[in-house]
């Protein structure tokens, strides 16, 4: 049987755009025969971190597709939600320019309409640190996940390094699953002064950029004492601790990069999680030593 028609779609002079579960899975499908499709899930306001992410998706399959959803789910605080930057136009823009073959934009009803009772909740990794600080984060995150992956079906799925323990969380949710999928993790991606590109950037004025710019200074000094030989966790955590006294950090961890959890010796490579607000915007970031 041919393939139906897909209902609700427009190619402009901007990207070839879906909107429906059913019309993207179509889409998508019909993209298959190509060779590998490889999905990049954000929640616009594309910045050039997400460029590197959509770049190195062209590296691994055939067609790239890209979705922009700003998902309620992982949002506890309305009001955090209410100030995501949101520029429909402008991310399209940056999709035709990347070549994206396709970008799925469903609307709240469409990824949850009435009556929708599911939700996804991977236990252990993400409990500590971001899943103790802002709750039912993760769930939020597993469920969009998942729904993403059913509709789309991608051969591989790019994350960046920089939402390290939302990496871990989708990483598990694939294996117990036994998801089809393989999750590339791209490095982080830095601003000329060193702050991880966030779509939340935008957000901080020329005072709380200046003072965000501790957190990557923080990174730094860990990575240099790692390499002058400190191990231990405690020192590793003091000495980052130390360059954020002007923020308001919600957790600074040294922790297994597999498990999250606190190391019991000091062999073997750590990640370095960071957690912290400057004004009224919150950002994280990591570095990976050893």
């Amino acid at each position: 049987m041919a393939p139906g028609p897909i209902s609700i779609i427009r190619s402009t002079d901007v990207v070839r755009v879906v909107h429906s579960p059913a019309d993207a899975s179509l889409a998508a499908d019909r993209l298959r025969p190509n060779g590998p499709v490889v999905m990049v899930p954000t929640m616009g306001a594309l910045h050039d971190g997400h460029v590197s992410l959509i770049q190195r998706a062209h590296s691994l399959g055939a067609s790239v597709v890209v979705s922009i959803f700003v998902n309620p789910l992982q949002f506890g605080d309305k009001a955090d939600l209410a100030k995501y930057p949101s520029d429909i136009d402008r991310d399209l823009a940056a999709c035709r320019d990347a070549n994206v073959d396709l970008v799925w934009a469903p609307s709240v009803d469409h990824m949850y309409p009435s009556g929708f009772a599911t939700r996804v909740t991977v236990s252990g990794v993400s409990e500590p640190y971001e899943g103790r600080h802002r709750p039912g984060h993760f769930d939020g995150v597993a469920t969009v996940v998942t729904k993403l992956f059913s509709v789309i079906r991608p051969d591989v799925a790019v994350f960046g390094a920089k939402d390290f323990q939302q990496v871990a969380v989708i990483k598990r949710l694939a294996i117990d699953l036994g998801l089809p999928v393989t999750i590339d993790v791209a490095p982080t991606v830095r601003d000329h002064d060193g702050l991880a590109l966030s779509s939340r950037n935008v957000r901080l004025d020329p005072l709380a950029r200046t003072q965000a710019l501790a957190i990557p200074r923080s990174l730094r000094a860990a990575s240099s004492a790692w390499q002058s030989g400190v191990r231990g966790r405690g020192e590793l955590e003091a000495i980052v601790t130390a360059e954020l006294v002007d923020l308001d950090v919600d957790y600074v961890a040294v922790v297994d990069p597999s498990t999250l959890s606190e190391r019991t010796n000091d062999t073997g490579s750590v990640v370095v999680l960071i957690a912290a607000t400057v004004g009224d915007v919150r950002l994280i970031d990591n570095v990976v030593l050893g």
